[in-house]
């Protein structure tokens, strides 16, 4: 088994018919990683691996539809599944606000260790890299090395951050996981990405294969068609579609 990444939901903001939240499975023969929990992400994940058989869940930041199913992972692992220790990656401002929604500490079902800029994370044998991006509130982008592969996820950002922060090697990805929220008449209106925004930063940052995700109802077609535009990325475009499994 390669590296691979499932999709569990790639509606930005709210979730939408048919479509979770943020939320992404990723995947070794020997390693499973939940990245981001937005709301509807849960059930999504249970369609495709047990709760029990988790490595590890990776969170990007505090904004509700990328981690509002933490609390409700936590009661299912304690008052029916009666499991403990699952690691959790993410953000001090994170759990503190998931600790205030749960009026108790997380552990020991859940094991948080907080990450921040330039962190670096062994999971299996899946290996994570963090960095900050521009964004509102402290938001990790992660570099995810498996498999001699090597998978990009931006989480939520505006221009003034890059994939190849992430990439000082200049190894490149294999497969980005890139926001394309805005029309591109938003552009630089808040700290988000438009498609072609999104392209040109994949291009600048040699990706191979450039996923859109952070997407609006009905707007996945007009994004990766704006990610691929001739002044953005030039290799191939997809649309995180939930569901869909890509091999890194």
């Amino acid at each position: 088994m390669t590296l691979t990444v499932t999709v569990l939901g790639s509606s930005g903001t709210f979730a939408h018919a048919g479509n979770a939240c943020s939320g992404y499975l990723v995947r070794t023969a020997e390693t499973t990683v939940w990245v981001d929990a937005g709301p509807g992400t849960l059930g999504a994940l249970q369609e495709h691996v047990a709760l029990t058989d988790l490595d590890a869940l990776v969170l990007s930041h505090e904004h509700p539809d990328h981690w509002l199913e933490v609390p409700v992972l936590r009661n299912g692992l304690k008052y029916v599944l009666h499991h403990q220790g699952l690691r959790v990656l993410g953000t001090a401002s994170t759990r503190a606000i998931a600790e205030q929604l749960v009026g108790s500490e997380l552990a020991p079902e859940l094991l948080w260790e907080v990450v921040a800029d330039g962190s670096e994370a062994q999971v299996g044998d899946l290996h994570v890299r963090f960095s900050a991006t521009d964004h509102p509130v402290e938001t990790l982008a992660m570099r995810i090395t498996g498999e001699g592969r090597v998978l990009g996820y931006t989480a939520d950002t505006g221009v003034g951050w890059s994939l190849a922060e992430l990439d000082p090697d200049g190894r490149g990805f294999d497969l980005a996981l890139c926001e394309a929220t805005l029309d591109p008449s938003e552009e630089d209106e808040v700290q988000h990405l438009s498609g072609r925004q999104a392209g040109a930063m994949a291009r600048a940052a040699g990706v191979r294969r450039l996923v859109v995700t952070h997407l609006m109802a009905g707007t996945a077609q007009r994004r990766a068609a704006e990610a691929g535009a001739p002044d953005a990325f030039a290799g191939p475009v997809e649309v995180a579609e939930p569901g869909r499994t890509f091999e890194v």
